[in-house]
């Protein structure tokens, strides 16, 4: 009866191996999954600002991406690979490497991570919102925007602020509650349209002066010091940023490669996101070059880039083009918050307290206190260094996927015990030390010193972009020499 009772504590069917059928993910799936984590107001920035930070140096930038999109690639594949292969999400892989209590608690970290990280981002999606709402009252009558319940704050926000994140928490917590089925649609979609708007405002920059923008865009793409050696410090440089990048999304990406055909759709949907890289990069690069020639030519008084879409958009004064980028920046935003921070936070959730959670309890919880977090960010956390501190706490996960890598690959050989995973009773081989492995929580601490003192080290600084390699070498390396037979 004890025993039973024991099982029940940690089963629950959205942690379980999923059904062989419900495998139907191909590569073109996993190309969309990568696309929409590309396609952030972010990872916009970021691909443009890196350019402007080494004087859109092409050779830097592009093979720095390449290279840090392939250590994404190698990494992606040894934490994908187990969890297509035998159903499983990432939290409950987990089990094996630090046992059942270790996995309750590292995977409540990771979602307490997502749930902040999905407040903020939420809140940066409602600011869309919010000036898709004013742009609507302004069409209608530009007096109304001036009387006083407009003009009225609360914690940094008016009216329409309050109810534009409101808004977007009920609408993700509707649509993204909805199950994999449903979330797969919302992925490939968003990925589609995405890349079809970027099309649009390429073609849009393009025509504002065919000759003038071409010739900027050529201008980047300049070989003559393709062999200069001053270009291998920064491009490890941008390796190491394009890979910190996407750091947050290698630890669960079990959580979706559980639903891959096989291996083979696997690997070839994971090298979809260098393909992804280079058709977001010519997007970026040529809409930024070509803006800033175009307003340049516009304006006098131009002393920077711009590399924020919402800027460049507003930049160009025009109304109709406003609207349709701000729809296409809420698309992009709402799918990557569902792949980075939502989905995550729900399996991680449930396996705290699996015979009491749902998929759609969970939901609830992370929408309320995203919204709190987000209702916060503009006039308290986003003063304090809280990212810091989050970034400090992020510190665990590559540590954790050292520990997992080696531990099914060298440990115990590529197999699981599939029977024991959901049996919390000292016979099973997943249970350690009441439930921790102490070998791999070491480990994992040790990692987490290295890769931690990257952010607080002031010597150490230069190596951030890394710490989530360092973590995961220096807790695998040490997790093999104590768990060795």
């Amino acid at each position: 009866m004890n025993n039973n009772k024991i099982q029940e504590n940690v089963i629950n069917w959205e942690l379980v191996s999923v059904n062989p059928n419900s495998k139907n993910w191909d590569w073109k799936d996993l190309f969309c999954f990568w696309g929409v984590n590309v396609q952030s107001i972010i990872g916009f920035s970021l691909i443009a600002s890196l350019y402007v930070i080494y004087d859109l140096n092409f050779f830097v930038v592009f093979f720095g991406s390449i290279l840090g999109s392939f250590l994404i690639y190698i990494f992606s594949n040894l934490i994908g690979k187990p969890s297509q292969k035998y159903g499983l999400p990432f939290v409950t892989f987990l089990r094996t490497s630090i046992g059942y209590k270790g996995a309750k608690y590292f995977g409540f970290l990771r979602s307490l991570i997502g749930i902040f990280m999905f407040g903020i981002q939420t809140y940066f999606l409602s600011r869309a919102v919010t000036y898709l709402i004013r742009i609507l009252i302004f069409s209608i009558d530009k007096n109304i925007l001036e009387q006083e319940i407009f003009l009225t704050f609360l914690l940094g926000m008016n009216i329409i602020d309050w109810l534009s994140l409101i808004f977007c928490i009920i609408f993700q917590i509707y649509f993204f509650s909805r199950g994999m089925v449903f979330n797969k649609k919302i992925i490939n979609f968003s990925a589609v349209m995405v890349y079809s708007g970027l099309l649009f405002f390429f073609i849009i920059v393009l025509l504002t002066d065919v000759k003038l923008t071409s010739n900027a865009f050529s201008q980047i793409l300049n070989f003559n010091n393709f062999m200069n050696t001053k270009n291998i410090a920064p491009l490890f440089t941008v390796a190491g940023t394009i890979f910190a990048y996407f750091s947050i999304i290698i630890i669960s990406f079990g959580d979706f490669s559980r639903y891959t055909k096989d291996e083979k759709q696997l690997k070839k949907g994971n090298l979809s996101l260098l393909l992804n890289l280079i058709i977001f990069s010519f997007f970026a690069v040529f809409i930024v070059a070509g803006t800033d020639v175009f307003l340049n030519q516009k304006f006098t008084d131009m002393e920077r880039i711009f590399t924020n879409p919402t800027d460049i958009i507003g930049k160009f004064d025009n109304l109709q083009l406003t609207v349709v980028g701000l729809l296409f920046i809420v698309i992009a935003s709402a799918s990557t918050n569902l792949i980075a921070n939502f989905i995550p936070s729900q399996y991680s959730l449930i396996n705290f307290i699996p015979n009491k959670l749902s998929l759609k309890k969970v939901s609830f919880t992370i929408g309320f206190f995203g919204l709190i977090i987000g209702i916060l960010w503009p006039s308290l956390l986003s003063q304090i260094g809280i990212l810091s501190l989050i970034d400090t706490f992020g510190s665990f996960f590559g540590p954790l996927v050292g520990v997992m890598v080696i531990n099914y690959y060298l440990i115990n050989n590529s197999t699981i015990e599939i029977k024991d995973l959901h049996k919390f009773s000292y016979e099973s081989s997943f249970c350690y030390s009441k439930g921790w492995h102490i070998k791999a929580i070491y480990s994992i601490i040790i990692g987490f010193i290295f890769s931690s003192s990257t952010i607080w080290n002031n010597n150490l600084m230069f190596l951030q972009s890394y710490a989530w390699i360092i973590g995961s070498g220096v807790s695998g390396f040490l997790y093999y020499l104590l768990a060795k037979k």
